[in-house]
């Protein structure tokens, strides 16, 4: 038993080392199966996330505004991630826009430097995060929003493994290529029902139509990324991650209860 926890234990550390920039203060066991296996820890990197971006959260707005608070949220999430799922969306853009063949789609994913379509892709994404998250903290609802989008936008990224193949070749370097293989039943069940706590506070219309459209819009995300590059790579996961993050703090703005206030303005600064 106690090895079956420290292996595990191992698993969530080289999760948290892999998908954060957090340091882990224990030497790790790692290789490209132990990482594929790590996986299933994705949802629990996003609970650590949100939990420390809630602990921020709540120091901050005592001494700034909720947009100056909600800037530096969205900073320090930058920064404990390594910006890994938003490069991960630029690269996207930039290949499915730029190439007009999958070959060259997935060589301009490759190229380190950003284009015109990752960065209109960027701009938006923190322009309309920003509006969002402003409107779930005005409505104090932005550290239930973090616990929902967190852990599930990340378990609905990472399932993409399951039904798509991995698009580079095999000898591909990037470690992202070690989680191309699909999950064991047990492993996919604990990776969807350890997302879904946050859904509990909703009621159960709100958490319904998340999760149905979560799914729908995965579906969808998996046959453009099979048109584009009969595949997936690791920037996919990441442009899935933040699509689907955006669009669980857009259904809890139209499903929660809202403050309705004249001075809505002011209360952001």
């Amino acid at each position: 038993m106690f090895r079956f926890l420290r292996y595990q234990f191992n698993l969530v550390l080289l999760a948290i080392s892999f998908f954060t920039r957090l340091p882990v203060p224990f030497s790790l066991d790692y290789s490209p199966q132990k990482l594929h296996q790590a996986g299933r820890y994705f949802p629990l990197v996003g609970w650590l996330l949100a939990a420390l971006l809630s602990a921020f959260y709540c120091f901050a707005i005592g001494y700034f505004g909720v947009a100056v608070t909600v800037c530096l949220l969205m900073i320090l999430s930058l920064v404990l991630t390594g910006a890994l799922h938003e490069d991960g969306l630029a690269d996207t853009a930039d290949g499915f826009w730029g190439g007009h063949t999958a070959a060259r789609k997935l060589a301009i994913m490759k190229d380190s430097q950003i284009g015109t379509y990752g960065t209109c892709a960027l701009i938006c994404l923190l322009l309309t995060k920003f509006i969002l998250l402003s409107t779930l903290a005005v409505n104090q609802q932005l550290l239930l929003a973090l616990a929902i989008a967190y852990p599930l936008s990340r378990a609905l990224a990472i399932s993409h493994v399951q039904h798509l193949a991995y698009a580079r070749q095999n000898n591909d370097p990037s470690k992202s290529a070690a989680l191309a293989q699909p999950m064991q039943p047990r492993v996919l069940l604990w990776l969807v029902t350890s997302s879904l706590p946050g859904l509990l506070f909703l009621t159960l219309p709100s958490a319904i139509i998340i999760l149905l459209s979560g799914c729908a819009l995965r579906l969808a995300l998996k046959h453009w990324f099979h048109k584009h590059i009969a595949g997936y790579t690791g920037d996919c996961l990441g442009f899935a991650q933040q699509v689907q993050e955006l669009l669980i703090y857009l259904l809890l703005i139209a499903t929660l209860p809202k403050v309705m206030n004249e001075h809505i303005f002011a209360q952001l600064f």
